[in-house]
């Protein structure tokens, strides 16, 4: 549809979903927020994809909260409600998430950069908290970034709101990379080729895995072993031993 902010594309397993809302630089409107919804429950749906990709156009991957419609209203009619879904859908969805910024992203925006299990950012792109400095807090995406930054980091830039580089943010752990502009498309296809590797049961238990305490050992024994035992687990043994790709490797 012409008046979509939000697209998706489905191409040889990878859903790539684009924030196409450049005239407010993709600020999380409620249209836009609602059918950013839409596409990663579709993505999440379908047993075709097997890894997201998280795109935008125009320079700015997203610049948080739509500050328009944030003006005038209520503590329970602000749209920061809606939030924590689409962050959670990112971050425990069974499906591998990539975030890839080709320009900067503020407050909000660096929380769907944090709630993605990868990202890769244009050596040019930025990044900021910057809502001390219109007097808001950085409380919902505190959940999905406070784990991903080194702890001093987290203090500093939190407090003063100030912009820092791409090259900080792969330092600090807020992003994988940070690559040259030229090299952003190459980099992102270099990992999703290696998720659709992945048996997709095996991708979400280890995503999950990734978001829970360390266990012990006699409950990861025992998924472990179910795993071995599982029909996916022995068609990844076959394959194996036959020297071909797995049946879930799209194309093989």
């Amino acid at each position: 549809m012409a008046d979509e902010l939000v697209h998706i594309a489905v191409d040889r397993g990878v859903a790539t979903i684009t924030l196409d809302s450049p005239h407010n630089r993709n600020a999380l409107s409620r249209q836009l927020r609602a059918e950013l919804r839409g596409h990663l429950s579709a993505a999440i749906d379908d047993d075709n994809v097997r890894v997201i990709v998280l795109d935008h156009t125009g320079p700015v991957f997203c610049a948080g909260m739509d500050l328009k419609e944030a003006g005038g209203a209520a503590a329970g009619d602000q749209g920061v409600n809606e939030f924590p879904e689409i962050l959670d859908q990112i971050r425990t969805g069974p499906k591998p998430v990539i975030a890839k910024l080709a320009g900067p992203a503020r407050a909000g925006g660096v929380g769907i950069v944090a709630a993605a299990d990868i990202a890769i950012a244009a050596t040019t792109a930025t990044f900021a908290f910057t809502e001390v400095r219109i007097g808001v807090v950085p409380a919902v995406i505190s959940v999905t970034v406070l784990p991903r930054l080194l702890p001093r980091a987290a203090h500093e830039l939190f407090l003063t709101g100030e912009t820092f580089d791409a090259t900080r943010a792969a330092t600090i752990g807020l992003i994988n990379s940070a690559v040259p502009a030229d090299e952003l498309d190459a980099e992102v296809k270099r990992y999703t080729d290696m998720l659709v590797l992945g048996g997709p049961v095996a991708l979400a238990a280890t995503k999950a895995l990734l978001r829970s305490q360390p266990g012990d050992f006699a409950t990861m024994l025992k998924l472990s072993a179910e795993f071995f035992a599982s029909e996916e687990g022995q068609e990844g043994i076959v394959a194996f031993a036959q020297k071909r790709k797995p049946n879930w490797v799209p194309g093989a």
